[in-house]
């Protein structure tokens, strides 16, 4: 796997935890097993009994659509933007000052 497939990977996944729920029960099934599960779109297929290009199209409009909903409600951004100010936050746990600068830009982000 390339550097540039494991990130989107990663991302997909993320995206995928945030808004599954928003997804049909084809569409889950789908992306659980092509990125969390790690399955050939020929296993896809042969799972559901459809066509590997069925499968492609699939996960492609369903990447797109969890992609067009990060584009919209930013959940992934924003967990991206605690994790790093949660980061920081670790290395200055002795610092009030820079503590309550870091909380602050938390409860900036709300």
């Amino acid at each position: 796997m390339s550097q540039n497939d494991l990130i989107k990977t990663i991302r997909m996944n993320y995206l995928f935890d945030f808004y599954q729920s928003l997804l049909t029960k084809k569409q889950r099934n789908y992306l659980e097993l092509f990125y969390l599960q790690d399955y050939s779109l020929s296993e896809i297929a042969d799972t559901f009994d459809v066509s590997r290009q069925a499968v492609y199209d699939n996960i492609r409009r369903t990447g797109d659509l969890v992609e067009d909903y990060e584009a919209k409600l930013g959940l992934y951004k924003s967990f991206e933007q605690r994790k790093l100010i949660y980061d920081e936050m670790k290395k200055y746990t002795n610092d009030p000052h820079k503590m309550n600068a870091y909380i602050q830009q938390l409860e900036d982000l709300e």
